[in-house]
């Protein structure tokens, strides 16, 4: 047997393997729907309850934001990101389809590979970041046991890596307590969603409370005192930072709802939790750090940073809360870590190579490569790293508009599924050799309006008029609106014949979706396919 045939991923049933298919990105059958209305807002306690999003305020009040633009900020910024998450949510929630293949109908099955290469490119990127902060909370961990960590652990590493050897072995540690975890399937994961919400929620109130309580006659630090104040514009960009902040995860959100028991538990289970948990996270990083900026003579927006200096001017006591403190954090990070980068990579890599990886293979090729982003150094860059991420949306944007126009308006929530696995032109998503070039024409055109401010902000040196400056500001929305306007406009103005016809004579929307979620009620249903005549039969 040759060494190709023993990497292909098993199949159900004895299907043939094929190049655009395997069990992890197949629709969701009964079997594998398992998540409930708290799951999902479980679920959005972990993403959005993390030391990222309790940093919010350090990138939005450093622009020149009062405390309460900046809560504005956040809580504007948050509620349009939560109604983008639920639109974009829908195909897999009525569907049950995963992010990779739903892009097949939008961008066409090869043009699509775009779209996911950019996904994969965001999660082992953001992977390593977050892994990296894992590790400054293990750090905490190791130092309230041993207070001199550093004289334990000798420092061989040279200056220009930024970091030390105790900090690595932190990082490292990190890393092997996530691999079980990126090992679970997706749809087995709500005991570790209820678990590490909890512990998350606690460590915050309590966090809270006892800044607040702690604080004394030192009273709050500037960063609630100031009385500096922005115009309509940097609200704005605030306004966008904070989407494009959770940006990626917009994108490819369908990937989850897809496990959703019934439609309405994705729906209603993201709708509120998503926005409550991304405002109350980001309020506390604010309050927390006002409070205890006199304590420490500095604003500590970084909780490890908050801990340590906790650990260094406290007793055996504040040793024992700093612990556990950070393992509350590092329970965070895995919660944070595990589905929003390394299962998200999963389910991209396995949509792109679905012969060969799975979603596990794909989960840990993730891991792996994230090592190769060099986290330390991207952590010491930390400023300009969020600031080009978070700008990503200048990209994202665009796509977030593609899915939503073409499922609710091109498409008039009428997929045919079959035809998304099949890698041919008797495939009505094959459109022109694979590609779909109204969905390139019009990323373009949201895309390039927004590209001379983009540049301006990530070099300063670069000047450009006022006016393309403002657009960059709200690039997420501009991109995304105008994307979704000329891909709509193409579609009416050069129909794709095949698609327009299925769209005009397929039954009415709820009537498709409840033939499809009835076909693959039986967990034994797979797609069985014909390699050599590229046709599929269920």
């Amino acid at each position: 047997m040759s060494l190709l045939k023993r990497l292909e991923v098993p199949h159900e049933g004895g299907t043939i393997p094929d190049p655009w298919i395997n069990n992890d990105i197949k629709p969701v059958e009964a079997g594998r729907r398992k998540w409930g209305f708290w799951t999902f807002n479980y679920y959005w306690v972990l993403i959005n309850c993390n030391i990222s999003t309790y940093m919010t305020g350090s990138s939005l009040i450093p622009l020149g934001l009062s405390w309460w633009q900046a809560i504005i900020a956040i809580v504007v910024g948050n509620i349009l990101a939560s109604v983008f998450i639920v639109l974009n949510s829908l195909p897999g929630a009525f569907y049950h389809l995963g992010f990779p293949v739903a892009n097949r109908y939008v961008w066409g099955m090869w043009g699509s590979q775009w779209v996911v290469w950019n996904r994969i490119f965001l999660s082992i990127i953001w992977y390593g970041f977050q892994a990296w902060i894992g590790g400054e909370c293990v750090y905490v961990c190791l130092q309230a046991i041993w207070p001199s960590l550093e004289d334990r652990i000798p420092n061989h590493m040279p200056a220009s890596t930024g970091m030390t050897t105790a900090e690595f072995v932190a990082y490292i540690v990190f890393m092997v307590i996530s691999l079980p975890f990126v090992y679970v399937r997706p749809h087995k994961l709500q005991m570790l969603f209820y678990i590490s919400a909890a512990v998350v929620i606690v460590f915050e109130i309590v966090l809270l409370i006892w800044s607040l309580a702690t604080m004394g006659s030192t009273g709050f630090g500037d960063t609630i005192s100031s009385t500096n104040s922005s115009s309509g514009w940097m609200i704005a960009y605030g306004i966008i930072s904070t989407i494009g902040s959770i940006a990626a995860g917009i994108l490819n959100q369908t990937d989850y709802a897809r496990f959703a028991r019934r439609p309405r538990d994705a729906i209603w289970g993201q709708i509120i939790s998503a926005a409550l948990c991304a405002i109350s996270c980001s309020v506390i990083g604010i309050l927390v750090t006002a409070a205890t900026q006199n304590r420490y003579g500095e604003a500590m927006w970084n909780l490890p940073n908050l801990l340590s200096a906790v650990i260094e001017t406290g007793g055996s006591r504040s040793r024992a809360a700093a612990f556990f403190g950070g393992v509350a954090l590092v329970v965070s990070q895995i919660g944070v870590n595990v589905p929003g980068n390394a299962l998200s990579g999963g389910f991209d890599f396995a949509a792109t190579w679905p012969k060969y990886v799975n979603i596990r293979r794909g989960a840990y090729l993730t891991v792996v490569l994230s090592i190769a982003a060099n986290p330390w150094k991207l952590v010491n860059t930390a400023t300009t790293f969020i600031t080009v991420l978070s700008s990503y949306s200048v990209f994202v944007g665009p796509m977030v508009g593609l899915m939503i126009s073409s499922y609710l308006i091109v498409n008039q929530r009428k997929i045919k599924v079959p035809d998304l696995f099949v890698g041919n032109r008797s495939s009505i998503y094959w459109y022109t050799y694979g590609v779909n070039w109204r969905a390139v024409v019009a990323w373009i055109c949201g895309v390039v309006p927004s590209l001379p401010g983009f540049i301006a902000y990530v070099s300063p040196s670069i000047t450009v008029p006022i006016g393309l400056t403002h657009l960059y500001y709200i690039c997420f929305l501009t991109g995304m609106s105008i994307s979704a306007a000329v891909y709509v406009a193409l579609h009416y103005a050069v129909p794709d014949r095949r698609l327009q016809a299925f769209v005009n004579s397929a039954p009415p929307a709820r009537q498709l979706m409840d033939e499809y979620r009835e076909l693959y009620e039986n967990p034994d249903e797979v797609f069985h396919v014909d390699v050599t005549q590229g046709k599929m039969d269920d």
